[in-house]
C-alpha cells in the first residue's frame, strides 16, 4: 500500500482547520447485504447508547435510504464510536461540515 504523504498531511491540516472553526461531525451508518437488522439495532443500542426504538428506526432508515446518520457532535468524540462500529461490521463514517 503507498502512502501519499502530502495528500495524508494536507487532510490532516482540514480536520484542524474545520475543528477550529467550529465544525459539525455526524456518524454515518451505510447499507449493506450482511448485517442483519438484529446486529445492526444491537450495536447502535450498544454503542450510541440508543434506545431499542431508536436503533430499530434508525436501522430502517439505513436499509430504506441506503445510509442514517446515528450520531451527532465533536468529531473527537464521534472518532471511537465510528470505530467500534466499523469494529463490529457496520460500514460507518464520519463526515464533518464547517459551521459557517
Amino acid at each position: 500500500m503507498n502512502f501519499d504523504m502530502s495528500t495524508m498531511h494536507e487532510e490532516l491540516l482540514l480536520e484542524d482547520i474545520a475543528t477550529a472553526a467550529g465544525s459539525i461531525s455526524q456518524v454515518i451508518v451505510y447499507n449493506d447485504d450482511v448485517n442483519t437488522f438484529d446486529w445492526v439495532i444491537e450495536c447502535l443500542m450498544e454503542i450510541c447508547n440508543h434506545s431499542f426504538e431508536q436503533s430499530e428506526q434508525l436501522s430502517l432508515l439505513v436499509h430504506f435510504k441506503g445510509k442514517a446518520t446515528v450520531k451527532s457532535g465533536a468529531y473527537e468524540k464521534l472518532k471511537p464510536i465510528k470505530d467500534a462500529l466499523v469494529d463490529r461490521g457496520l460500514s460507518a463514517v464520519i463526515e464533518t461540515t464547517v459551521a459557517e
